[in-house]
């Protein structure tokens, strides 16, 4: 079972970019984009109605990263403020593979782009099925 859309339903964080997250070039230093990743796959999840942290507290089921890569097209650097686009692209009930989008805020210029694939985990890293109650936020037949 998986879910795959052509259009993607991206889901939009902003981000205003601090001195720390900055290189010694005044450009944001490149591991900074897969944190940022981060921070939109839990916006993500806000906005489709759950907490991520519910998913580990609650059900002992966790969404490792098996493979992350990004697409560097232009600097971002201090204090520019930025959008995270992030949306799901395929889901099956073990593995989601989500994409995202770093673009700069008012001019929608495209500095990174990437993806990440998750594996469902419980608590002793073993994969396991998503919980039936949020097969529904990643667009899984019931």
């Amino acid at each position: 079972m998986h879910r795959e859309t052509k259009e993607l339903e991206y889901v939009d964080t902003v981000v205003k970019v601090r001195y720390a997250e900055t290189d010694q070039m005044g450009v944001v230093y490149y591991a900074n984009y897969l944190v940022w990743f981060e921070v939109g796959r839990v916006a993500w999840c806000d906005a489709r109605g759950f907490r991520y942290s519910d998913l580990e507290e609650r059900h002992d089921r966790m969404m490792m990263v098996a493979e992350a890569n990004c697409r560097y097209k232009a600097p971002a650097r201090f204090e520019d403020e930025i959008v995270i686009r992030t949306a799901v692209g395929r889901a099956t009930d073990k593995v989601m593979r989500f994409h995202y989008e770093v673009r700069r805020k008012g001019t929608g210029e495209l500095l990174a782009s990437g993806e990440t694939a998750h594996v469902v985990v419980d608590s002793t890293l073993r994969p396991v099925r998503l919980p039936q109650e949020y097969r529904k936020y990643f667009l899984l037949p019931e």
